[in-house]
């Protein structure tokens, strides 16, 4: 074998390692950490939920919307909207609005430290449970511990 054919082939070779890792490498990225926590809704009712995400969807038309499943509670704290993750969350109190208005939460970080807020978007808790598929609406959660 010549020189040039040589150097192709290894060429080749390093090509083919380097898309393999950098596949290897995206799949890692693309998946997230998934999350499970007990959520206690207003009656009082206990539910394990794993793959817990918090969802909501955003419309377009009276037809259309687009549907989000965060890993992240968006609350607002005066002006600022901050985007709390759940990795972060030990415990989530939900004490009812009046009326037709959203909740007011607190938030117990892992780090011990708790703040008040008010959801920045109305949504529900939504994973899987032992009994199927599980939608918890915001309104009727009472609280959400995260493992």
């Amino acid at each position: 074998m010549n020189r040039i054919t040589v150097g192709m082939a290894v060429m080749l070779s390093l090509l083919s390692l380097m898309g393999a890792v950098g596949a290897e490498v995206f799949a890692q990225a693309k998946a997230e950490k998934t999350f499970t926590a007990v959520l206690t809704d207003a009656q009082g009712v206990e539910t394990e939920v794993r793959n817990v995400v918090y969802y909501w969807e955003e419309k377009l038309t009276d037809t259309s919307f687009i549907p989000h499943e965060l890993r992240h509670m968006p609350v607002k704290r005066g002006a600022a909207t901050v985007q709390v993750k759940f990795e972060t969350i030990k415990q989530i109190d939900v004490k009812p609005g009046a009326d037709k208005a959203l909740p007011a939460l607190t938030i117990t970080l892992t780090n011990g430290k708790t703040g008040e807020f008010s959801p920045a978007i109305n949504g529900s808790f939504r994973g899987e449970s032992d009994f199927g598929q599980v939608d918890v609406p915001l309104g009727t959660v009472a609280k959400v511990v995260l493992k």
